[in-house]
């Protein structure tokens, strides 16, 4: 009977992503939704869109097993790129009048820099996209009780998010995301009432969590401990700001002052309510300590779901699957829809127009052929984490490695310093990738002196400020 709810629910959503797709007319509806959304419906996107798979099953398992530091790049550095983004990004963009991000690079540093961050930022998308699809997978196993195994399921969530995400495009994100981020939000509020009610309280749980240092958020007063906090911190905090989702949500915005505060509240409330999701886990501690003994040893992040299916009312079942699936669902066709944008726009479309002029039709075609390529890489790397054993917070957390080195630099560059030039964006990819490359994935794990990418973020600092001052005078100012 539950599993026939969930199905109805993903019925439902399919149906508002094809009613949708009616909206669209080209592919600036497909990408902006038209520049025409309200602030209420930003705010949505900007909430559900990052309170992901991680938020729910990733980051209460990490809690669990660490602390409260071990939640520095989500969803304390997450909640600081949405702020960040809102702030000091936003409206400079949006007065740009940009398809996507990746016109940015190509206005300020020309066609090659353009395709190189926007291979880049699609590339990050791998991990985020997969972790949700892999928690969808998660979901249909748990649910099944075991008769779908986590790779068919991995392969039927896919299958779902491809079909209203490829027609409906950013109306299709805007719509279900809206109703997605009610269900979220009235759905974990009531289950977190029934389970205080089982916990006797929010107070024991808060009680229990600090008698056993739950609450210890800063690192150990040494070098290395305090920089591989601020890397925690700024891999996430930073290296998702040169990210197509975000520029999209604060794009689709009625105007400039919708796209900044649009922005900024939605990371507010994510920050805000991602403490819910901890709780309701941290919770099974009082409530069945055996069952969380068991799953801490085999997999933390289905904790949750078993707590809330064995020990919850079959309503409150329905709810809280519902609103996990509105959590992943959310957030997955978002991170489809972006990085498969900022591919044909930024990186195909010229070499297959060989920089003519490429009608919006033929656009809009090619925009959808390549949502459906990157369905099928997200997959295939998913099932390949999901054999490797890589948790969902985990597969987050990488994904951001490579715009902190590759993309962030240039892009702050652009906006604030007018002598940033194209010598200057050359070296600091150049020197940003050179460092993080062989420290990632030649040294062995643990003996790096400082996080890789860490390590990059700075040297593509000084690659910029030396390239842009010995190349002179910006080759390409472009509008910023």
């Amino acid at each position: 009977m539950l599993l026939g709810f969930v199905i109805l629910y993903l019925v439902i959503s399919l149906g508002i992503g094809m009613y949708a797709a009616t909206k669209v007319h080209n592919a600036k509806d497909y990408i902006a939704a038209g520049r025409s959304l309200p602030i209420y419906v930003v705010m949505a996107m900007v909430f559900a869109t990052w309170f992901g798979a991680e938020t729910v099953l990733g980051i209460p398992a990490t809690f669990l097993e660490e602390d409260l530091g071990g939640l520095i790049s989500d969803p304390f550095g997450a909640s600081l790129c949405l702020v960040l983004f809102g702030l000091f990004f936003a409206r400079k963009l949006y007065r740009m009048n940009l398809l996507t991000i990746g016109d940015f690079y190509r206005e300020r540093y020309g066609r090659n820099v353009e395709v190189i961050t926007g291979i880049a930022i699609a590339l990050s998308y791998l991990g985020w996209v997969s972790a949700q699809v892999t928690a969808l997978g998660l979901v249909f196993n748990v649910l099944s009780d075991g008769s779908i195994t986590q790779a068919q399921g991995i392969l039927i969530g896919a299958a779902v998010v491809l079909m209203y995400t490829l027609y409906g495009g950013m109306w299709s994100v805007a719509l279900t995301t809206f109703f997605q981020m009610i269900v979220i939000v009235v759905g974990l509020f009531y289950i977190a009432w029934l389970v205080s009610d089982l916990t006797g309280g929010v107070a024991p749980v808060i009680e229990h969590a600090a008698a056993y240092e739950k609450f210890r958020f800063w690192p150990e007063l040494n070098a290395v401990a305090m920089v591989a906090f601020i890397s925690g911190l700024l891999t996430m905090g930073f290296g998702s700001i040169p990210q197509q989702d975000v520029f999209q949500r604060a794009n689709a915005s009625r105007n400039e002052n919708i796209a900044v505060w649009g922005t900024v509240l939605g990371g507010v409330a994510y920050f805000l309510f991602a403490a819910v999701p901890l709780f309701l886990a941290y919770s099974a501690n009082l409530i069945d300590p055996a069952l969380t003994a068991r799953w801490l040893a085999e997999d933390s992040q289905k904790l949750l779901p078993e707590l809330v299916k064995g020990h919850l009312p079959l309503f409150a079942q329905v709810v809280f699957y519902g609103a996990l699936l509105s959590v992943i669902m959310s957030t997955a066709s978002g991170t489809l829809l972006a990085p498969s944008v900022t591919l044909s726009e930024n990186v195909i479309k010229d070499f297959i127009t060989r920089r003519k002029h490429l009608p919006e039709r033929k656009l809009l075609a090619l925009t959808r052929w390549v949502v459906a390529g990157f369905s099928l890489c997200v997959t295939l790397y998913a099932l390949w984490a999901l054999d490797q054993e890589t948790g969902i917070h985990q597969m987050v957390e990488n994904a951001y490695k490579v715009t902190l080195v590759l993309a962030f630099v240039p892009l702050v560059a652009g906006l604030y310093w007018k002598r940033a030039n194209t010598v200057g964006a050359y070296l600091a990819i150049g020197l940003g990738l050179a460092t993080w490359l062989p420290m990632e994935f030649l040294l062995p794990e643990g003996e790096d002196p400082i996080p890789p990418q860490f390590a990059g973020f700075l040297m593509a600092c000084a690659g910029m400020v030396a390239g842009s001052l010995l190349g002179g005078a910006a080759a390409r100012p472009g509008r910023a």
